[in-house]
């Protein structure tokens, strides 16, 4: 297959029947044997061989180069999410790590098929990387390097604004049977004896109809008709933008949204192909002379960052501790109401049900969803997860606390939305003077203001009218504005929700 050598493709056929016969289930996976000079230019792409041209991609390059020439880090493996597969070795690597590399890739491939985060991907994508070159490259010879880099420049500080759940709903029209009941103009039911107007009619339900209709009427005027989260897709449908910007625009968002489900799942990814090359390689693979080299490349991998946090470690350890639980059936309503220490100690009802288990964790759960339901206070305890915090006066990470609470709601904010702002396009014609108003979803952090402003100047030149964002900043809700010159905040003063007369000047 590709172009391995004989005795790596002997390898590849049977760590590849040995990951089938446990249950694996992938797309075809090729794999191809390079330099380290091609895996990091492959990386440094997103692991694809094309790429549209652009400095960011040298950057990395350059900076994945030093790292390994310097002896800071090393790629062992790279697989793309398509059909078929593509993997990659890096010559030199000794055997050992090939086997290790092959049995993580086939755990990555099975999850790339199977969870539903990625089912809506696009499964192409290595034609679909190089389509979008060839049409920039275009662009570039007809405008410019320096029009178009910019222009890709400006599209790629917004790539994060898209609505990362959006492909997984599925939206459908539904008329509604119209109202045929009789009202009169000042939307009363109709009335035939006078006397019955007061009890057909109350003071209250003519209120309420009165206030529904003025709602559906503002609502009828207002565009966009409901809160929009992805502004990429907004932005292409309305920005006053050239033909050659929308379809550069739209190439930056559908990259970002094929990129999103590895965001979305990342420690659930890593800690799924970490658990089966794990698992492969020390019952199936490895001979006795490779378990020591093993060992030793296996641990540093699963090494705790200095912050605390590392996927693979957490991703594989609630795999291992969720099948455990499961085996031993530590679960339901039997298992939660029990509070014998010494029988919660011993439990053990032999149920055999964890393969089963990880099985489906891994084909619904996103990483959200995973640590939400299976993290517990014993895991976090046994594996030493706290919260740390950055000492400026020591420049070490420390521990800041060990409550499980606040351990997994730190977990869970930074991984929705991968920690970053939740913003929506509210009203694209605020104040009636054609402004864009966006909307921060405030979850308890302020967003940066620096970044906000970069981000409101970049919307700024795409929609080429002022933009506003309403937030909560030093907990009160304010509103910020770009007009092209200045940017501004205001005070809101009444409620969350931006109102011209309910502003006041905080400048």
């Amino acid at each position: 297959m590709a172009n391995l050598t004989p005795e790596l493709e002997r390898e590849r056929q049977r760590i590849c029947q040995i990951a089938k016969d446990a249950g694996l289930d992938f797309f075809e996976t090729i794999f191809e044997l390079i330099t380290y000079d091609q895996i990091n230019q492959f990386a440094a792409y997103g692991g694809f061989p094309v790429r549209y041209p652009h400095w960011k991609f040298g950057m990395e390059y350059e900076h994945l180069s030093k790292s390994y020439e310097y002896g800071l880090s090393k790629i062992y493996e790279m697989v793309i999410n398509t059909d078929p597969c593509y993997a990659y070795l890096m010559e030199g690597n000794a055997m050992m790590d090939q086997k290790l590399v092959m049995a993580h890739v086939y755990g990555h491939c099975d999850f790339f098929k199977n969870n539903i985060w990625f089912s809506k991907t696009n499964r192409k994508m290595m034609d679909q990387m190089a389509n979008h070159a060839t049409r920039i490259r275009r662009y570039v010879d007809r405008y410019g390097v320096d029009t178009v880099e910019n222009f890709i420049d400006l599209c790629l500080s917004l790539e994060n604004l898209i609505d990362r759940y959006s492909p997984y709903v599925e939206k459908s029209i539904v008329k509604k049977e119209e109202d045929t009941t009789p009202r009169d103009p000042d939307f009363l039911l109709k009335v035939n004896r006078p006397y019955m107007r007061d009890y057909i009619n109350p003071p209250e339900f003519v209120a309420e109809q009165k206030r529904k209709m003025q709602e559906l009427a503002q609502k009828a005027h207002k565009f966009p008709a409901e809160p929009e989260k992805d502004v990429l897709r907004f932005l292409i449908h309305n920005a006053p933008l050239a033909d050659w910007q929308q379809d550069i625009l739209s190439i930056i968002r559908d990259e970002a949204y094929y990129f999103s489900p590895q965001g979305m799942t990342k420690t659930m990814n890593e800690g799924w192909a970490s658990y089966w090359h794990s698992k492969l390689m020390t019952e199936k693979i490895l001979n006795d002379s490779e378990i020591i080299d093993f060992a030793d490349h296996h641990s540093g991998t699963m090494a705790m960052a200095p912050n605390g946090y590392n996927p693979y470690k957490v991703g594989i350890e609630l795999m291992r501790d969720i099948e455990d639980r499961w085996n031993k059936g530590q679960f339901g309503r039997e298992w939660d109401q029990c509070d014998d220490i010494r029988e919660r100690k011993h439990w053990d009802k032999k149920l055999a049900l964890g393969r089963q288990k990880i099985f489906e964790v891994r084909k619904v759960y996103n990483d959200v969803t995973f640590i939400d339901e299976f993290l517990t206070e014993d895991f976090c305890v046994r594996n030493k997860l706290f919260v740390y915090k950055f000492n400026k006066k020591t420049n070490k990470f420390e521990v800041d606390t060990r409550d499980f609470k606040a351990i997994k709601a730190q977990l869970l904010f930074h991984m929705t939305n991968f920690g970053q702002p939740i913003i929506r396009i509210e009203d694209a014609n605020f104040e009636n003077r054609g402004e864009l108003l966006l909307t921060h979803l405030h979850e308890g952090i302020d967003m940066q203001p620096d970044y906000m402003e970069a981000t409101l100047k970049n919307i700024y030149r795409l929609w080429t009218r002022p933009v506003n964002i309403a937030t909560a900043m030093d907990g009160e809700g304010q509103l910020f504005r770009f007009d092209g010159k200045e940017f501004k905040n205001y005070k809101l003063t009444q409620g969350p929700s931006p109102n011209p007369s309910n502003t006041e000047n905080g400048n």
